[in-house]
């Protein structure tokens, strides 16, 4: 059995799931684009899990609590598990992220500390 696992996406997919067709264990990973003028058609928040979230291209915006935060192509955004979200594209353009859910409190070393050479 390979130490790795691969997959190619669908570029013009509007979300992509990676957990099963990577069989990620510690992560749950997606690859998502919403439509100009569109949004996420739902507020949610977790019980366990951060999000955090790389805006790839477009713009936009996440409301956070009632707090309205603009989006950007490079911006990184972190959600603590009960923050009450929901993401929108800007009228102008597509907004395409990554959006990774993990366990808050999970990580226990950093990159060096875990790595053996």
């Amino acid at each position: 059995m390979k130490n790795y696992s691969i997959v190619s996406t669908d570029q013009n997919a509007a979300r992509t799931e990676l957990h099963d067709k990577l069989g990620l264990t510690g992560a749950e990973v997606s690859i998502n684009t919403i439509p100009a003028g569109g949004s996420v058609p739902f507020v949610h928040w977790h019980k366990k899990n951060e999000e955090i979230y790389g805006i790839i291209s477009g713009s936009g915006r996440f409301e956070v609590d009632g707090e309205s935060v603009p989006l950007k192509a490079g911006d990184w955004i972190r959600i603590a598990p009960q923050g009450k979200r929901r993401m929108f594209a800007s009228e102008e353009s597509a907004i395409s992220f990554v959006c990774i859910q993990v366990k808050a409190g999970s990580l226990e070393e950093f990159t060096a500390g875990d790595a053996e050479a």
